[in-house]
């Protein structure tokens, strides 16, 4: 397999060369996960399809050498069989390892295992400058190897990576435990990652969700091997349902990890797929994220809804899909506020900690800190006279205010000068000389901002 990277690598390198001086380097990709939706790229994007194979799996090591456009979805079927998983694993499918590397990932192994880019120990990375480069946290490249994260392919693209992973059992046994106090909830996140156990019991995995001001649940699991009374939620069962409903729970591994998949949490219910009816008839290999984004993308592009809307006599509607990383302390003035102002329900909560004690520039969060992600999709209804973005500049500026950060796979607003102080433009601008200095690679305000 490495032999055949190599090959990849070399035809890479050719297709690169044969573009026109200074042409924009862009990426032929099938998938994504991002929310600003753009026209796709010409026929000048390059073919990266060679790049989404798992070249290996070392057990004695606990590692594996994957490619950059590698789905987590590929990945995981690749390590499973070895009892191995990658140390976080996001939630859907079809996000790559490059993808949620340059761009931020979390899941509910966060409070210990920080985020995707912390389990790297090299990548090779395509730059804008049309090399390709090895970066180690020790070497010549450190600093391509720190700036990556949250550079969203501005600096370059990974082709592979080297990554750890950890040893999984064949089950994961949940317990749902719920709150009906919001300050009672951020205590038990804040108590519970710190000792790693709940009531006595280990604890490997955290997540929650906030129904409403008053009804909070955090999902515990803990690693296990009892593979009798599995649930099964892939396909008329739906799993955030069983939150409510259940006090514990049973999934294989690979089903837990992909438990948000099969109804992107629980967004598919405004597309009709959590009818009873169309859940019946719904093929069971599209009951799927990708699935679902394909077809909010040519709402989007087509205006579907918002002319039915229209028809209706129904105010407009803003996109509201953010996550945004709050400290736990702030937690309770956050989710007030959002209740008041934007009311979006369900709302998800994923505890994360900074694996390391180092900083990662472009996302500067604070390795002592416990923070929240707390992650909202949905549409709100605009009051007459407001304008595109109401809600989601009303989330930034609180967000700021409570010290958090803003994952930027979607739509923002910030001006730029707010934008490179939230950031580090210094750092982002010294790596840009270094590795892009032609920009033949968008800006990241470019790109993250601009063309939203």
């Amino acid at each position: 397999m490495r032999v055949k990277h190599d090959r990849a690598v070399d035809a890479l390198r050719a297709q690169l060369a044969a573009q026109p001086d200074g042409a924009p380097i862009r990426l032929a990709k099938p998938t994504t996960n991002l929310f600003r939706f753009r026209e796709p790229p010409g026929r000048t994007a390059l073919d990266v399809s060679a790049f989404g194979d798992v070249l290996n799996v070392d057990l004695p090591s606990r590692t594996a050498d994957v490619g950059g456009m590698t789905t987590y979805e590929r990945l995981v079927d690749a390590t499973l069989p070895y009892g191995l998983m990658p140390l976080v694993v996001p939630q859907l499918k079809t996000i790559t390892l490059g993808g949620a590397v340059a761009g931020l990932g979390i899941e509910s192994t966060s409070f210990r295992n920080g985020m995707p880019h912390e389990s790297v120990l090299e990548m090779e990375i395509l730059t804008g400058a049309g090399d390709v480069v090895l970066a180690r946290p020790d070497n010549e490249h450190r600093d391509l190897f720190y700036g990556f994260p949250n550079s969203y392919g501005t600096l370059g693209y990974a082709l592979r990576l080297r990554i750890e992973l950890e040893l999984i059992r064949p089950t994961v046994a949940l317990r749902h435990v719920r709150f009906t106090d919001e300050a009672a909830c951020a205590a038990a996140i804040a108590e519970i990652c710190a000792s790693r156990e709940y009531d006595g019991t280990a604890v490997d995995f955290i997540d929650g969700t906030v129904f409403s001001a008053g009804e909070l649940y955090l999902t515990l699991g803990v690693r296990a091997a009892d593979t009798s009374e599995l649930s099964d939620y892939t396909g008329r069962r739906i799993y955030y349902r069983s939150i409510r409903d259940r006090d514990t729970d049973r999934l294989s591994t690979q089903d837990y990890l992909w438990r948000w998949d099969t109804d992107w949490f629980w967004c598919s219910e405004a597309l009709g797929v959590q009818h009873p009816v169309v859940r019946r008839l719904w093929p069971k290999r599209y009951l799927r994220s990708d699935v679902y984004r394909r077809l909010v993308a040519l709402d989007r592009r087509y205006r579907l809804s918002a002319r039915l809307d229209g028809l209706r006599g129904q105010p407009e509607r803003e996109p509201v899909i953010q996550d945004v990383e709050i400290p736990v302390d702030r937690l309770v003035e956050f989710l007030d506020f959002f209740h008041e102002r934007i009311g979006i329900s369900p709302v998800w909560l994923c505890p994360v900690r900074l694996r390391g004690d180092h900083t990662w520039p472009l996302y500067p969060m604070d390795p002592a800190r416990l923070y929240v992600n707390v992650g909202f999709w949905a549409t709100v209804p605009l009051e007459p006279g407001a304008g595109d973005g109401t809600h989601n500049r009303l989330i930034e500026r609180k967000v700021i205010e409570l010290d958090g950060h803003k994952s930027l796979y979607s739509t923002s607003y910030f001006d730029e000068d707010e934008f490179w102080e939230l950031y580090n433009g210094t750092s982002y601008r010294e790596l840009k000389r270094s590795y892009d200095p032609a920009g033949r690679l968008p800006d990241l305000y470019d790109k993250c901002v601009r063309t939203r």
